[in-house]
Order: C-alpha cells, then sequence, then structure tokens
C-alpha cells in the first residue's frame, strides 16, 4: 500500500475495516464480489509527475517510476479491500478517449468538451482517416503491472465504439456506419492483444448509451459494435452503462450484448434502474451494480446499497457484482481510497447478511 495510505481517508476512520486481508468472499457463502468500474484520479506526486514530463523536467526513468508506485498503491488499496478483480487506476491517462488517440494513426485532437454532466473535461477526438493501431495501450502495461497485482487478476478498460464515435468528429470522409466499424476493428485488435499478455477481463465503456436522445437505432449499432469487439475473446466481457438508467427501449438494445456481464448505475437513478431490472431482467447475463457514488464525497449510506442489493438478489440471479458508478475521476485522492475501502467493506457485510 502508498506512503500513509490511511492518511488519506479522511477524518472519520473506517472501523469496520481490519488490517490485513479479509476473508475471501467464496469463503462467505454467497456469491456477491466487487470492483472499481474504472480509473483513479492522481495523487499529488503522480499529477506533479504529469506536469513534469509535459515541461520535459522528468526524465522517462524518473516518470515511469513514480507512475508504477502511484498505480502500485491504487492496485494495493484494491486488494487491502479484497475486490475480485483490480485495475491499474489508468492514473496517466488524461481521459479516456486520449491513449488511443496517441496510438492510433489517422487520429488527432480538437479543443476541449465537457465529459458528460461532470466538472471533468476531455479532448475530443478527431478521424481523419481510418484507425490504424501504431502500437497498443493495454499490453505493455500488463507486463509490468499484473506483476505487481499478483496474485489478483487484473482487468482492462476501453472506450466504447459508440461513445468513441459519437463524442469525436469525423473528419476522414467515411459515413457514420463506416467509422464505427473501424474504431469497432481497432479496439478488437487492443482488446485481443490485452487478452494475450494477461488481462483477466474486458471492460467496455457505453456511457453515451444512458444518454435520453440517443436514438434506438444509433443503440443497436452501438451494441452491434460492441458483440464485434468481444466476438473473439475468451475471458469474461462486461458492457458497462453509467450516469444515469437507459430508456426502456435502449434497454432492450443492451440485452442484445453478447458480454459475460452488464453494469448498470443504480445510485444515479435507483428507481428506475431497479424497476428495469424488475420488469425486463438481465437474461443471459450477470449484472454488475453501481452502488457506491463516485461523484460524491460524503459516505455511501449501507442501509440503502443492502436494500438495493436484495432487491435485485430477489430476481434470482446466482452471481451479483457490486461496483462504483463511474470512474473516480471529480473526487479528491483520497476520498477515491476511502470509497474502495468502504466497497470492500459492503460486500463482505452483504455476503453475510443477505446469504
Amino acid at each position: 500500500m502508498c506512503r500513509d495510505t490511511a492518511s488519506y481517508l479522511g477524518a472519520a476512520p473506517l472501523k469496520h475495516i481490519k488490517s490485513g486481508k479479509s476473508l475471501p468472499l467464496r469463503a462467505l457463502g454467497m456469491n456477491i464480489w466487487g470492483q472499481v468500474l474504472g480509473g483513479f484520479p492522481r495523487s499529488r506526486e503522480q499529477r506533479h509527475n504529469m506536469r513534469d514530463v509535459e515541461r520535459g523536467d522528468a526524465s522517462l526513468h524518473e516518470s515511469t517510476t513514480t507512475l508504477l508506485l502511484s498505480a502500485s498503491a491504487v492496485i494495493g488499496v484494491q486488494e487491502a479491500a479484497n475486490l475480485r478483480l483490480v485495475t491499474d487506476g489508468m492514473l496517466d491517462w488524461h481521459d479516456i478517449f486520449r491513449p488511443f488517440v496517441s496510438a492510433w494513426r489517422g487520429v488527432t485532437t480538437d479543443g476541449l468538451l465537457r465529459y458528460f454532466d461532470n466538472n471533468f473535461f476531455y479532448r475530443v477526438p478527431v478521424f481523419l482517416d481510418r484507425p490504424d493501431p501504431a502500437y497498443f495501450v493495454w499490453p505493455p502495461r500488463l507486463k509490468t503491472l499484473s506483476r505487481v497485482a499478483e496474485p489478483w487478476p487484473m482487468k482492462v478498460v476501453v472506450p466504447g465504439p459508440l461513445s468513441f464515435l459519437l463524442m469525436s468528429k469525423n473528419a476522414s470522409g467515411l459515413s457514420k456506419e463506416e467509422l464505427g466499424a473501424a474504431i469497432a476493428s481497432a479496439l478488437q485488435m487492443e482488446v485481443k492483444a490485452a487478452e494475450r499478455a494477461g488481462a483477466a477481463a474486458v471492460q467496455i465503456d457505453e456511457p453515451i448509451l444512458s444518454d435520453q436522445e440517443l436514438s434506438r437505432d444509433e443503440a443497436r449499432f452501438g451494441v452491434e459494435l460492441v458483440n464485434s469487439i468481444v466476438s473473439q475473446l475468451s475471458v469474461p466481457t462486461t458492457l458497462a452503462v453509467y450516469f444515469n438508467a437507459p430508456r426502456d427501449d435502449i434497454y432492450d438494445e443492451i440485452l442484445e450484448a453478447k458480454t459475460t456481464y452488464i453494469s448498470i448505475d443504480v445510485a444515479d437513478s435507483p428507481a428506475r434502474s431497479l424497476d428495469l431490472l424488475k420488469r425486463k431482467g438481465m437474461p443471459g447475463h450477470k449484472p454488475i451494480l453501481g452502488v457506491i457514488d463516485a461523484r460524491r464525497l460524503e459516505d455511501d449510506d449501507y442501509a440503502r446499497v443492502k436494500e438495493w442489493v436484495a432487491a435485485v438478489a430477489k430476481l434470482g440471479f446466482e452471481e451479483i457484482s457490486l461496483t462504483t458508478t463511474t470512474w473516480f475521476d471529480v473526487i479528491p485522492y483520497r476520498f477515491s481510497l476511502r470509497k474502495t475501502f468502504l466497497l470492500g467493506l459492503y460486500v463482505e457485510r452483504l455476503a453475510n447478511e443477505l446469504r
């Protein structure tokens, strides 16, 4: 764990967290398990590191060492919380698109835009041609950081092709459908390379599917692209939808995804999300529930989380994963660590109380 990790957890300690590793979930008799959905905010050291890299004031060795230490810290926190899958925190990513824009020929960037309704901005990708990977983003990270994470398995996260397409500018001369297929093809090459490099799971983030103005045809096209990406993978896969509950007709399209799991943001719209699950279920999939609010500083209320999870458990699912509503992009670093521990604590309590 990182230097003085406990000091980042805020003034009110999590008294229920014990030192050392907690009991493995499979020994608790309930198949409820936890994972953080995506990235972590940068620590002070990593913020300074990225600033120094951009200014040319840090060597490659210095910047890599600082990143490795920062990633080791967030991996260690997830392991201490006994989450089943861990991420490396994506601490050197400016936004979810930028690493892939940098890795692909035929793509550049434009100005900054707000990322949905968050106080967070992304640099708009501009497609000048079909994206052509010059190198892959995840394999070198996995080869280094999976050793840090052992024996915990690591998942990789990539932006969904529809979100990528609709949140970019198309200056390629290709139709929307042609460019979407080209983006999906590049992402398919990326995740296949990640699987070969040791990825234990692949998550595809499609927050655009929660956009209330999205057309059903666009959603159908997006799910088809996701299916093309996961079609040749053997590891578990997730389609992650967050920031809101999707409309009924969009949810019907989401259910056509060929992924192992579908992640739904419960905490941001609990009534609508639970209503969708009760009326339509999640046939052919295992649910991942976003119950820890990654955009609020306050501790999440355990009684409410238990109520949500109990309602879903009554629907007959044999396995439920709990996660954060989205990435920890908009809250301070120390609160992201605290909420990670909170997630692990709630998973353990629920596994005991709901079995």
